[in-house]
């Protein structure tokens, strides 16, 4: 019973999670309907609630953004709204931090989480998985003799959170590794080991089924 009872939350866990993710992100999304009229809201059109339309909207909006921004026009429309914030004491600060910093990561020719990296933290012998941030600049580069980077060392089961490094280039592997499967092995917490890209043998294969179906490897196995 033990072991059917976990096989079940193996099945249910993820699909529970991923349902409440999904829930909190269309949730979320849909509060741009509150930048439109009441009488334009899907409970006074159709008498209900229908969820997704915010997302739907928040979709077509960011991308009417980027379509708009791509040309002469709206460059400079950006530009003067960029000027307005600039003589905003506040805003400025923090429009123009998150800015930079929201540049450097979507932007395609940036290095910003686009490599895994294997480093000795928080002591030596001690390996942990990290991303490549860039390389260091201003007068922080002055004052490091040899080729340094930037990495960022994420906390396990949260890698929101983490710790900004710059180490020596020669202390650093760099991993043949996506980024993607770099965070699953860290979000798991080592659980979810990385493949090796090989295809799984007919033994694991057995293996796998005979955890999700006891019974199946049973009867299979009578004449």
């Amino acid at each position: 019973m033990k072991r059917y009872f976990i096989t079940g939350l193996l099945i249910w866990v993820p699909l529970g999670i991923t349902a409440w993710a999904l829930k909190f992100l269309i949730s979320t999304m849909d509060q741009s309907l509150l930048l439109l009229p009441a009488r334009l809201h899907p409970e006074a059109l159709v008498g209900m609630y229908v969820p997704g339309v915010g997302t739907v909207l928040t979709l077509l909006v960011v991308f009417l953004t980027g379509l708009l921004t791509t040309n002469i026009i709206g460059q400079r429309l950006v530009l003067f709204w960029e000027g307005v914030l600039w003589r905003i004491p506040v805003v400025k600060s923090i429009y123009y931090g998150v800015k930079q910093v929201s540049d450097t990561l979507f932007s395609s020719q940036g290095e910003a989480f686009r490599k895994a990296l294997l480093v000795q933290y928080p002591r030596e012998g001690s390996w942990t998985i990290a991303f490549m941030t860039g390389y260091p600049g201003g007068d922080v580069a002055n004052h490091l003799k040899g080729e340094f980077v930037s990495v960022y060392v994420p906390t396990t089961p949260n890698p929101t959170s983490g710790f900004f490094l710059m180490m020596p280039k020669s202390d650093v592997i760099e991993l043949d590794m996506s980024v993607d499967t770099a965070l699953k092995y860290i979000i798991s917490m080592g659980v979810v080991a990385p493949g090796n890209g090989k295809k799984p043998s007919s033994q694991s294969k057995a293996a796998l089924l005979n955890a999700i179906n006891p019974a199946s490897t049973t009867s299979s196995d009578k004449p």
